[in-house]
């Protein structure tokens, strides 16, 4: 080899490959440089500087950002190096909250193990005394600015991976801040839930929101039956926050956990995804029958629903109207659970442990609230069941394993995929192929739904038909699938998309990761699960059958579409936000035209103009008053204006003259009474 294409870092030879800067060259060199704001999923950055190198020649360069070159001779490690990272890390302490003692955020705080790792014992600068309040708006989320260092990890991957962008930088200087649209609260604004921020943030500055004050509450509650429902991805994770590898299954080990915690019922949410086949598959038939909402989008993903909903509200009857496995679950609890034992849903405390920290929301959504009661009353993250493990004194590599109670904790490796992207795919492809040809398979696996890339295709051969399939992990993907399928440039009969990259696996409530390779473990996990269970296709499930058999009748018919399925709508991206464009006096009226995403593609933007010159021209101004504002949540029907109290859907300039003209008519004549 020739000998330009070698890098001497701290005098060892490093031989550059498919390295993008100096940084990943260096930790090939297995040199561990700490950084803040490097993250190998997002665009380089480079604002924390704690990865500066001295470049022989060069002088002192950050490695995030500097191309290896050949012939290089870097040092990692000088005395001016290593008193620069101090002061930094300092600096970043003095304006950082220092309660760390009580932060969620501790164990795996990137701040402490840096200070820990740098040596320092104390800050020498004075600490920033500004207090800025904490958002706890958020079902799903805390913000807390106060902790955040401003790496922009978290703005990053809300704006390049999920292509949301509900976080950015605001104002200059001393003053940066780290704020959500407009400055209103996360809860108002267009953030989707996903968790990925607080996923890729250093520090505690973004953290899942707990509830798990609420669930000892309800364990220490005699009169509640305390009911705890496991999903597939957490089995394969929760492992790693006692020190197993990533990847590990430690089903029974949480049976017996929850139990020993006080949990009156353990089930598997695993077995509510073999519903979801059954019922999301038969839907995807009778469409393909029928010809109608072709693709089929699946709904199992709560933050992908709600992206659908603000965003490409075209698209959401395309959606299955099949709730996620953790709402059907929820809903089964409620009626069926209760009733067996004999105690009216309300004293039935559904508890539901989640990867994903959008279940917080979906679980409070109001489509999921009857007579004042939610399906499924807490949802806990899996780092969440870890503390309450931690919390209990519990030894949890010394339990022996416990098995799920029946019949909801039974379930097939359809189920148990669900966890990882191409999972659903995959699963009722396993149903599909039987139903649709009447024929028992002996193989199971479909290969050609999984992988690692964010945007996957297939197409198989179903009896004589052809199926086209796409799965998609991150909203960026999504987006890009979805502005193609809406161009014509390509047709799927089945799209499956996950918010999070990797699928629930790599949820934001999952332990705290940064390196790929932990996502991929936990997918194998999930496959060798899959593989190490009898059954594998929710068909075969008994407990299914039987649920269908005693209870819910027909799948997709009135008692099963009652309890497993739902309905979506278009919905606002921001809160009450908004704009006026011209002032009338008290005795007007107002008109308001919709600047949502729909309304705005739909050209509302040219119709408000419009508008705003008519009223102009024909002297209305000082009797009208014109406004914008984000969504009438009629996203489909745009563009959309409100003239006094009515709505106009597919507006045109005519039609607004005409209804404009009417009310300052009627408005004249009252204003003639009252004098």
């Amino acid at each position: 080899m020739s000998e330009e294409r070698y890098v001497t870092i701290d005098n060892k030879t490093i031989l550059i490959e498919e390295e993008g800067n100096l940084l990943e060259l260096v930790r090939k060199a297995n040199i561990e440089l700490p950084t803040f704001c490097y993250h190998s999923e997002l665009s380089v950055y480079g604002s924390c500087r704690l990865c500066m190198v001295e470049i022989e020649g060069l002088g002192l360069v950050p490695a995030c950002s500097t191309p290896p070159a050949m012939g290089m001779k870097v040092r990692t490690n000088t005395e001016e190096i290593r008193k620069m990272r101090k002061i930094i890390v300092e600096l970043l302490l003095a304006n950082h909250n220092q309660d760390c003692p009580t932060c969620q955020k501790g164990s795996t705080c990137q701040l402490q193990a840096l200070a820990r790792r740098l040596g320092v014992s104390k800050v020498r600068f004075k600490k920033q005394n500004r207090e800025l309040p904490l958002d706890d708006s958020s079902p799903s989320l805390v913000r807390d600015p106060n902790k955040c260092v401003l790496c922009g990890d978290c703005v990053r991957i809300c704006s390049e991976v999920q292509s949301v962008g509900a976080i950015d930088f605001a104002y200059r200087g001393a003053h940066t801040v780290v704020i959500p649209s407009f400055g209103k609260e996360l809860d108002k604004v267009e953030c989707i839930n996903c968790g990925q921020c607080a996923r890729v943030c250093p520090t505690g500055a973004l953290m899942p929101k707990s509830e798990i004050e609420e669930v000892w509450k309800a364990i220490y509650d005699p009169n509640k039956v305390v009911v705890g429902q496991v999903a597939p991805a957490v089995r394969v994770a929760l492992g790693e926050m006692f020190g197993l590898e990533p990847g590990v299954t430690t089903t029974g080990q949480i049976a017996a956990a929850l139990k020993a915690i006080g949990f009156d019922k353990i089930f598997d949410t695993s077995f509510s995804a073999d519903l979801t086949v059954i019922e999301e598959s038969n839907e995807f038939i009778n469409r393909i029958q029928k010809n109608e909402n072709i693709p089929q989008f699946t709904s199992c993903c709560p933050a992908w629903v709600k992206f659908v909903e603000q965003y490409y509200p075209e698209f959401v009857n395309h959606l299955s109207t099949c709730r996620s496995p953790q709402q059907m679950f929820g809903a089964l609890a409620k009626e069926i659970l209760a009733n067996d034992l004999g105690i009216g849903p309300e004293d039935v405390v559904v508890v539901s442990i989640m990867p994903c920290t959008a279940k917080k929301f979906e679980a409070k959504r109001p489509e999921f609230n009857h007579n004042g009661m939610r399906d499924v009353d807490n949802v806990l993250t899996t780092q969440e069941l870890g503390r309450m493990i931690e919390e209990a004194g519990i030894n949890f590599r010394e339990l022996e394993p416990e098995s799920f109670h029946l019949p909801f904790g039974f379930k097939t490796g359809a189920g148990v995929i669900f966890g990882n992207s191409g999972g659903v795919s995959e699963a009722a492809l396993r149903y599909i192929t039987e139903k649709i040809t009447g024929e028992k398979r002996d193989s199971y696996e479909f290969t050609t739904v999984r992988g690692d890339n964010g945007m996957r295709e297939a197409t198989l051969t179903v009896g004589s038909k052809d199926f086209s399939l796409a799965v998609v992990n991150g909203l960026g993907n999504a987006r890009n699938l979805l502005e193609r399928i809406k161009s014509g440039d390509v047709h799927y009969d089945f799209v499956e998309v996950m918010a999070c990259p990797g699928g629930c696996v790599g949820g934001a409530g999952q332990p705290v990761y940064s390196n790929p390779s932990i996502r991929h473990k936990r997918t194998k996990g999930i496959y060798e699960n899959d593989r190490m269970l009898e059954l594998h296709k929710s068909q075969d499930n008994p407990y299914v059958t039987e649920l269908y058999s005693s209870y819910l009748g027909d799948i997709g018919g009135e008692k099963a579409h009652h309890l497993l399925h739902t309905s979506y709508k278009t919905r606002k991206r921001i809160s009450d936000e908004d704009m006026t464009f011209s002032s009338g006096d008290d005795q007007g009226f107002e008109v308001n035209v919709c600047f949502g995403t729909g309304c705005f593609l739909k050209g509302s933007q040219k119709l408000l103009r419009d508008i705003l010159e008519y009223i102009r021209s024909n002297g209305l101004h000082s009797s009208v008053k014109v406004g914008a504002s984000f969504c009438f949540e009629t996203c489909d029907r745009g563009p959309v204006v409100k003239i006094g109290d009515k709505i106009i859907e597919h507006c045109t300039l005519d039609k607004a003259r005409e209804a404009i003209e009417g009310m300052a008519t009627s408005t004249l004549k009252e204003v003639q009474r009252n004098a």
